[in-house]
């Protein structure tokens, strides 16, 4: 596990700097998990559930950008965790997936961040 952490493109490699400077960038400016739609305390750290952290919409292990900051948004830790690297197929009822009412399946490519 801790090689395949190490591995990741957007921990080391070409996409490092880019990512950083994104994550600096939405930790700047957002306020809202992508997830659930909550306020996020920026306060807190790890590892409070709570706390902030970045989320790959499309997952970089299912083919999702690395570093590009439309592939990227604001969730809390324990929201992120949930989805995991899961895709989701598209929903008629939900509109933007919760923490508590996460749906079997969801298309994160149509995905589009509310601002």
């Amino acid at each position: 596990m801790a090689k395949e952490r190490l591995d990741r493109t957007d921990r080391s490699g070409p996409h490092r700097a880019m990512f950083e400077k994104n994550k600096k960038r939405i930790l700047k400016t957002e306020r809202l998990c992508g997830i659930c739609g909550k306020p996020v305390d920026m306060n807190a750290k790890p590892p409070d559930p709570l706390s902030p952290c970045i989320d790959h919409i499309i997952p970089v292990s299912k083919g999702g950008h690395p570093s590009d900051i439309s592939n990227l948004q604001l969730a809390h830790w324990t929201c992120n965790r949930a989805k995991s690297d899961k895709l989701y197929k598209e929903s008629k009822n939900v509109e933007i997936p919760t923490n508590r009412n996460l749906p079997l399946s969801f298309n994160w490519e149509k995905y589009k961040r509310k601002k």
